[in-house]
């Protein structure tokens, strides 16, 4: 499957085009695993096109990403932005206000594991702000 001109050939449909209420930019969601109050676990593949992010949220039992395409970005609130490239992997502790995207030039696409979500998925806050996005040094 073709997902962008920019992006190579991905294992998982690209899904849902995500709500402009918490992203910036089109990205895709595609649920690979929904919420499983037994394993207390959902995993999504997350497609972002270049630019495009999430707002700042918090995941009350944590998150984990594991970056598959592309090159994105990663920040905690108060901390530098991260680069990220295939093959990365982010732990996301509970309750840390952060963001993720694409960056600039890039499409990007990550597995987005939420654990103990039992305690809750996301709480999605503010718009990440062209100046907050555009501080990757």
């Amino acid at each position: 499957m073709k997902t962008s001109e920019n992006q190579k050939e991905t294992i998982f449909p690209k899904g849902d085009l995500a709500s402009p209420d918490y992203f910036t930019g089109k990205a895709w969601v595609k649920m690979l695993v929904p919420n499983d109050p037994i394993l207390n676990t959902a995993v999504g593949n997350v497609v972002f096109e270049a630019g495009a992010r999430n707002n700042w949220h918090t995941h009350p039992g944590g998150q984990i990403l594991i970056v598959t395409q592309g090159t994105g970005y990663y920040q905690e609130e108060g901390k530098a932005i991260q680069l990220l490239q295939e093959g990365d992997v982010v732990n996301i502790q509970p309750e840390v206000k952060h963001w993720h995207g694409a960056s600039p030039k890039s499409d990007f696409t990550h597995i987005a594991i939420s654990t103990n979500t039992e305690k809750g998925i996301v709480d999605w806050l503010e718009p990440v702000t062209d100046e907050q996005y555009n501080n990757f040094k």
